[in-house]
């Protein structure tokens, strides 16, 4: 019996090598073959000898790769840059070689993320209205003009077209530091983005930082939480293929708690303060000039994101992680990433600068 074909992009990053890890590790991993893309040819190396999966050396600029792997994938696992619609497009164009050449159509699990949601409060109100992801009329109310959306339409599509059936997955703020033998290996970014965005430029204005009042909402989720909705969603679709929603139904929000981003923001002052590396206990905000420098402008920590995942735990997801661990978790961010960052001045990226993915 030939294995299951798994093409996964991301392979490096915080939420592409949680996934991988726990396809490493799933009951039926001898029944995979799995095949990553990633950019740094020397952990393009490390693949097969530790962990049997064959990786290419490549980029989301080098679509032929792209189109290529994804044409020879049962499974495409799409956990890298959620904008870059040449990348999209590139993968969808193999998934229709693949129906072409097998007569079915292959499966697409992509990331995007509840970005897609963000207003542009700045930090001074919290929006009312909670977007549902088994509510097809909230996701289809979203302008086309919203960040992520461009992709998210166009994986759509492809599932309307028939030669692939779409699940798009919509993180939140994610947290945690992920541990596996990835991440030991130096393989795999441990650190998500947002989070350490924000203790970065408030690490290096010595001051805990806000976006206008912090009255915006968002939510959020457990690193672990959400690495296993991606496994949860691909056991279900193997399982029962036809009664896992799809398409223009296939929407699955990763959330499971919801700030207010004072609430973070004043948990990083605290932070920085008992760490000697802050003024006051209460975060100040933001000057443009701050904004400018940290955050190429943008006032997008300021923005509201309300969701309920009710079609994610519709298929059986169940997360055990709540707000009050996103909470608890802010204090050990803030010290990894000082001591990783020590010596190096201003850190822009959350991952150091150093994925490669």
């Amino acid at each position: 019996m030939s294995k299951l074909t798994i093409f996964l992009t991301g392979a490096t990053g915080y939420i592409g090598g949680s996934v991988l890890w726990r396809l490493l590790n799933h009951k039926d991993a001898s029944k995979f073959s799995i095949k990553v893309l990633v950019r740094n040819a020397e952990k393009a190396k490390l693949f097969k000898p530790l962990f049997n999966v064959d990786a290419t050396v490549g980029s989301h600029a080098d679509h032929d790769k792209l189109e290529s792997l994804a044409s020879e994938a049962d499974y495409t696992f799409a956990t890298a840059d959620c904008d870059d619609i040449g990348a999209a497009e590139a993968i969808l164009r193999g998934m229709k070689k693949y129906k072409e050449r097998t007569g079915k159509a292959a499966f697409l699990i992509h990331t995007s993320g509840t970005g897609v949601l963000a207003d542009d409060a700045r930090g001074m109100f919290a929006y009312d209205k909670v977007y549902d992801d088994s509510n097809v009329e909230d996701i289809e109310s979203l302008a086309p003009s919203q960040i992520h959306r461009p992709v998210d339409i166009a994986v759509t599509e492809a599932d309307k077209a028939g030669y692939a059936k779409t699940y798009i997955i919509l993180p939140s703020t994610i947290y945690g530091i992920s541990k596996n033998r990835l991440t030991e290996a130096g393989i795999q970014n441990p650190h998500s983005i947002q989070l350490p965005m924000l203790i970065r430029a408030s690490v290096d204005r010595g001051q805990g930082g806000m976006v206008g009042e912090g009255k915006n909402k968002w939510p959020n989720v457990n690193i672990d939480d959400q690495a296993d909705l991606y496994i949860i969603l691909f056991d279900k679709t193997r399982t029962d293929p036809e009664g896992t929603p799809h398409g223009r139904e296939g929407y699955y929000f990763g959330a499971s708690g919801e700030h207010t981003m004072l609430e973070v923001c004043k948990e990083v002052a605290k932070s920085l303060v008992v760490l000697g590396k802050g003024k006051s206990l209460e975060p100040t905000t933001f000057t443009q000039e701050d904004l400018d420098k940290y955050f190429n402008g943008s006032p997008y920590l300021g923005s509201n994101s309300r969701c309920i995942a009710n079609r994610s735990r519709s298929v059986g997801w169940k997360p055990a992680h709540t707000t009050s661990d996103f909470i608890a978790s802010i204090r050990p961010e803030v010290e990894a990433l000082i001591v990783r960052d020590q010596g190096k001045g201003y850190v822009g990226r959350a991952d150091g600068g150093k994925s490669k993915n």
